[in-house]
């Protein structure tokens, strides 16, 4: 299935509240629910059913698996056994410790756990054998329905289980997070990020504190603020160092939370300190400023319950933040979306986000490194008006992050290595051309290039206007992407490519010629053998002279005009109405052709006689016609062959069709001020600016690919029993 654009317009985060539900009949949970209580049954899920390819994709069981309901493996089963702590996640045989992780610091946020988990939900007096759960994707929140079926083998689950074993709400939670993704094998191998993020719709962010910015320290007290998940490790060095404690009571590649940040006085002066928990609620560090360290002694006892800090064994404590850095090797932060945060938080983040695609041949440009497509990649235009409190820069982070691929998985699909490049705004708009990449070099960019879902990065920059270029590395990789930015305070941002404007000189009416040329004086006896007595041309004589024409045109790759591609030429030419052509409207429509070769040659940069699909934005500009993203990718999978070519018989098709969609255009400008805007120029030349509402937002169910043959057919219908 060919990636394609969607509407692009920036967006605000997605509200949890206004979660959608997923399942295949339509029904959210609670009319399930009903369902089943009304019937006397137990819920199946037939979008995830008790079978192998629910489990895996690639390979068999190793096993006999048995799917079983909670009833079956235990006589009192519990949804939540006195509170969901990090006990209850206990990782079985699959290999998804970064999910598992992720769930451990979930059990930390009571709000954010109980938005994911819905806490109702319990094997009561109104138990159906249905439970859901609430994920964010792509700034959507969605319900996920499952039953409560489980893999088992000799009685045991498989798979993520509690401590507890009459606890379920954990395994429950890895059923619906493999459903959202097509199967427990989806979920081999991960980023604990990536899995914070779907249970927030938050950001990620990852740093190598050896290597950590010079603000580091203010980085993670903006962060505490506005409540973002931070979590640090300390990395090994072998399989044999996992969860080995250091002298210092600190365990190594394992995972805890940073729950505090705090600058105190001592000794008169101010010591910068931070507050780490270990999730297992014991085995604390032991060095300074640990509970029982002399340090606090000289701390006042108003400082220490400023701090809550008491000397309990309960895996929290405080260290320097110097000795943080020496210690711990990386932290990560998941900051949470406004929406995430109580209504009393100060320090929000504001959010936009825009969804986009790369498509081959028309706008997968791939890096900077590939400098002839990758001005064709989507460009989005970032407004910095206001600057940080108490400084002179604007703090930002962008995250691009490449949709679906983990559920595409079981097609084959890898993650695509990804990143972003960001150019100061030349001040103009529209989409910015080759030759502005050629000369100007990126202000800032992601850190790597990188085959992560996502990739994120904090940048500093001077108020001003900046193009953010999201790519794949390589041209020609096909993936739908969102772009999101998180700023300090509001940022502005749009699509270079949401307008679709048409520019075309006023049409010409036939008018005698004073002298012909010799050209003219060809193409008459040529008009006037093929027409006959009436001197005029049907569709079939139009497609049996411009044919022969063509083929001996030098220069250009021409295969053939069909019959239906005459037709078009005599509906936008005719004036007469008598469905043919006269010599003098069949001379305007070859001025017109001649133009239309010329911009082909122009933008058939090799001279191979084809023109390279990701040239055709510019050709089409030349030509009249200012197009979005979304057209542009239509018209480059209806015309372009598998080379990413383009042969003068498709572009020739492509402009009829346009010109006359130009035609309907014009006349609901008349009659329509909502689809379009009708602006008349100096010299009176028509100016058609079509704005993002009706027209275009229709257009995505009235562009339709027609099965190639001969020529190609892009169909065009605006509502009006109109097709071009």
């Amino acid at each position: 299935m060919p990636y394609l654009y969607r509407d692009s317009k920036p967006r605000p985060a997605a509200h949890p509240g206004g979660a959608r539900a997923t399942h295949s009949s339509g029904k959210g949970y609670e009319e399930l629910k009903r369902e089943c209580l009304r019937r006397g049954v137990l819920f199946e899920d037939s979008d995830f059913p008790a079978c192998n390819s629910s489990l895996f994709f690639s390979e068999n069981p190793p096993i006999p698996f048995v799917w079983k309901r909670p009833g079956d493996i235990v006589k009192d089963p519990k949804f939540i056994l006195s509170g969901a702590t990090r006990t209850d996640i206990c990782q079985g045989d699959l290999g998804d410790c970064w999910l598992l992780a992720a769930i451990a610091s979930l059990t930390l946020n009571e709000k954010t756990l109980a938005r994911v988990v819905p806490l109702d939900q319990n094997f009561g007096p109104d138990y159906a054998g249905i439970f859901h759960f609430q994920f964010w994707q792509h700034n959507e929140w969605l319900d996920v329905v499952i039953d409560d079926r489980l893999p088992t083998f000799k009685g045991r689950l498989v798979f993520l289980h509690s401590a507890e074993l009459n606890e379920f709400w954990s395994a429950l939670l890895e059923k619906a997070y493999a459903k959202l993704n097509g199967s427990y094998e989806s979920l081999k191998g991960g980023s604990t990020i990536e899995a914070m993020e779907d249970f927030t719709g938050g950001i990620g962010e990852m740093y190598d504190v050896k290597a950590a910015p010079d603000n580091f320290y203010e980085i993670l007290e903006k962060a505490l603020k506005r409540c973002s998940m931070v979590g640090c490790s300390i990395d090994t060095s072998s399989a044999a160092e996992s969860e080995a404690r250091t002298p210092f009571g600190l365990v190594k590649g394992h995972a805890y939370s940073v729950t505090g940040i705090e600058e105190v006085s001592y000794r008169g002066r101010q010591v910068q300190l931070i507050r780490i928990r270990n999730p297992w609620g014991q085995v604390e560090w032991n060095g300074p400023w640990s509970d029982n360290s002399p340090e606090w002694r000289s701390v006042s006892p108003s400082e220490q319950r400023r701090l809550s800090q008491a000397a309990r064994d309960d895996g929290e404590f405080w260290m320097k933040f110097e000795d943080f850095k020496v210690h711990f090797d990386k932290v990560e932060i998941c900051n949470l979306t406004p929406d995430a945060l109580e209504d009393s938080t100060a320090h929000k983040w504001e959010v936009t986000i825009h969804q986009g695609s790369w498509v081959r041949g028309a706008t997968a440009g791939g890096c900077r490194n590939f400098l002839e497509t990758f001005w064709t990649n989507p460009q989005i235009k970032l407004h910095l008006t206001e600057k940080d409190d108490g400084q002179d820069d604007c703090t930002f982070i962008a995250a691009l992050m490449q949709k679906g691929r983990r559920k595409l998985k079981k097609l084959g699909a890898e993650m695509l290595t990804i990143g972003y490049s960001i150019y100061e705004s030349p001040g103009r708009d529209g989409h910015l051309g080759k030759d502005f990449f050629r000369y100007h070099p990126s202000k800032a960019r992601s850190k790597t290039y990188i085959n992560l879902r996502e990739v994120s990065h904090r940048f500093k920059l001077p108020p001003g206007d900046y193009i953010l270029i999201p790519t794949t590395f390589e041209p020609h990789q096909e993936a739908d992407f969102c772009l999101r930015i998180f700023s300090e305070k509001k940022a502005i941002t749009e699509d270079l490519d949401e307008n679709v404007a048409i520019d075309l000189p006023e049409p010409l009416h036939p008018t005698p010629s004073p002298q012909e040329t010799e050209e003219e004086k060809q193409f008459r006896a040529l008009f006037e053998q093929i027409s006959g007595k009436d001197m005029e041309i049907s569709a079939e004589e139009l497609e049996y002279v411009l044919n022969a024409v063509l083929k001996k045109t030098k220069n250009i790759k021409f295969k053939n005009l069909s019959l239906i591609s005459c037709r078009n030429i005599i509906s936008l030419m005719d004036t007469s109405g008598n469905g043919k052509l006269e010599f003098s409207e069949f001379k305007i429509f070859w001025d017109k052709m001649k133009k239309w070769i010329s911009i082909f040659l122009q933008f058939d940069f090799d001279k191979s006689g084809s023109m390279s699909s990701y040239e055709l934005r510019g050709a089409l500009k030349a030509a009249g016609y200012q197009l979005n993203n979304y057209l542009l990718q239509l018209i480059v999978l209806r015309y372009s062959d598998e080379q990413f070519q383009i042969e003068f018989d498709d572009f020739l098709n492509c402009l009829i069709r346009l010109e006359n969609a130009s035609r309907v255009f014009q006349a609901l400008s008349a009659k329509n001020k909502e689809f379009v805007n009708l602006n008349i120029g100096e010299r009176q030349k028509p100016s058609v600016n079509i704005v993002g509402t009706s027209v275009v937002r229709s257009i995505p169910h009235f562009f339709r690919k027609l099965p190639r043959s001969g020529s190609a057919m892009l169909h065009l219908h605006f509502g009006l029993g109109f097709f071009f």
